[in-house]
């Protein structure tokens, strides 16, 4: 092992280099994936108006499943497979990656096939009404066919950051939204397709990702595959699975939240002086605004996995504590600036998306400010259960992935709006916040405290040895 820790730089670097060198491309990457659906929702509003915008919003529990489903096989190797580098077993990292991209195909094609069979049911449960269907039709029956892609692209660039190339992973992210960038203005407004050329748009630059993902394949520094690597292991999947799922229930737990909130938003709406379309447009692009804010804080806490689960597997505690915190404070300076913009600059931010009447921009502008009062401290949460994930520890990491949606924002959602009418909406978010983040502290809290006993035993056997 200790031949494994002066090998790897994860090991001995200094961390404040090491988060910036893994940090910053995994940040780059999640901003450039998010920008996916950023872009499309600009374009689309510009080009279609807000019925498009509000199909894309129910179309996007779709593509969150997508990414539940590619963090759940992506992290949860990439966790095993930093943990395994950092205790020197290269063979068993080997393993896990062969049977990842197995894991990776089977789900990626299986899910686009239920996306067709079953498109027109989600949809429905997904919020959609009579106006928003057919907008939501079109778009999605393309998009389902970029969906493996998907799952690839993401999966494979948590590998490649796990085995020291956070750089490459970036690469596959930015190249796919470059092309995207370029071809949504083109059909949308030139070809004249619409809605469906935002879908065009978006696979397209899946396809060139996908690309750049699978070359990784044949370049993986840490291991050398071979074919006997690449078959599915029960052992394995389960051990992924547990590792990712996380990661991949917050995802899951954010899909059934915004499925909830876009019913109660069109119920609640249609009773409103605001009806039910403008709530589920609004709703759309404050929580894509937040996405841009939370696709950097998973980049600081994706970059951070690689060096915690390395450091973990190696028994060095104090470097394992040391990264959370380093991480936890770049994230609440990150999280500061976000909550200024979404405070002082709403309507700034959502006239971006195109243009509305004078009830769409009062409805937005306070369902922005109230429902992400409390982005201050969320990013401490998503940090905490992706922690936990990266030790081996995963029913933490589970626990704290579902106390923000779960156990606290959903029921608030149900109940709040029987009391304060479509305003419980709003005041659902920031409530639900502030129980998740003492939950967090109470965990985290412990946890860190176990792991300095776990330090002091070692050192005190590693004395006796000595003095022996």
């Amino acid at each position: 092992m200790e031949n494994t820790m002066t090998k790897n730089p994860l090991g001995y670097e200094k961390l404040p280099k090491l988060l910036r060198g893994f940090a910053i491309p995994s940040i780059i990457a999640m901003l450039v994936s998010s920008l996916y659906n950023i872009v499309d929702q600009i374009f689309i509003g510009q080009g279609v108006g807000y019925l498009g915008n509000a199909a894309t919003n129910v179309a996007f529990p779709l593509t969150t499943i997508c990414l539940a489903i590619a963090l759940l096989i992506g992290i949860g190797s990439a966790s095993n497979f930093s943990l395994s580098l950092g205790a020197g077993d290269n063979e068993k990292a080997a393993r896990i990656t062969g049977n990842a991209v197995c894991m990776m195909l089977v789900f990626g094609i299986l899910y686009a096939i239920l996306i067709e069979i079953f498109l027109n049911p989600m949809l429905t449960a997904f919020g959609a009404t009579t106006e928003i269907m057919p907008y939501a039709q079109s778009y999605t029956r393309i998009t389902a066919i970029g969906m493996p892609l998907l799952i690839m692209t993401n999966a494979l660039s948590n590998l490649a950051r796990a085995d020291g190339s956070p750089k490459y992973s970036m690469l596959c992210m930015v190249v796919g939204a470059v092309i995207n960038t370029i071809l949504d203005p083109i059909f949308i407004f030139v070809f004249d397709l619409g809605i469906a050329g935002a879908a065009w748009a978006t696979i397209i630059g899946q396809f060139f990702s996908f690309l750049l993902a699978v070359r990784y394949i044949w370049k993986f520094k840490s291991v050398q595959l071979k074919r006997e690597h690449f078959r599915l292991n029960k052992k394995l999947c389960l051990t992924t699975a547990s590792l990712g799922m996380s990661n991949s229930l917050n995802q899951l737990a954010l899909c059934v939240v915004q499925i909830v909130l876009n019913n109660s938003l069109t119920y609640y709406g249609a009773r409103s002086v605001y009806g039910s379309e403008i709530p589920l447009a609004a709703c759309g692009i404050v929580m894509k605004t937040n996405a841009i804010l939370l696709a950097i804080i998973i980049g600081i806490s994706q970059g951070s996995q690689p060096i915690i689960g390395f450091n973990y597997g190696a028994r060095k505690y104090d470097r394992v504590r040391g990264i959370y915190k380093l991480a936890i404070g770049c994230n609440l300076v990150i999280s500061a600036v976000g909550f200024i913009l979404f405070q002082f600059f709403p309507r700034q931010i959502i006239a971006i998306f195109g243009t509305g009447d004078a009830a769409y921009y009062e409805f937005a502008v306070k369902f922005m400010r109230i429902f992400l009062f409390m982005v201050l401290v969320n990013g401490v949460q998503l940090i905490s259960s992706n922690f936990f994930a990266a030790i081996g520890k995963p029913v933490k990491g589970m626990v704290l992935s579902l106390t923000r949606q779960v156990f606290f924002l959903i029921p608030l959602i149900l109940i709040l709006p029987l009391i304060m009418g479509i305003d419980g909406l709003m005041y659902a978010a920031p409530i639900a916040d502030a129980f998740a983040f003492a939950t967090t502290l109470f965990l985290i809290g412990r946890e860190l405290r176990s792991m300095k006993r776990l330090e002091s035993e070692e050192k005190g056997m590693a004395g006796q040895t000595a003095l022996s």
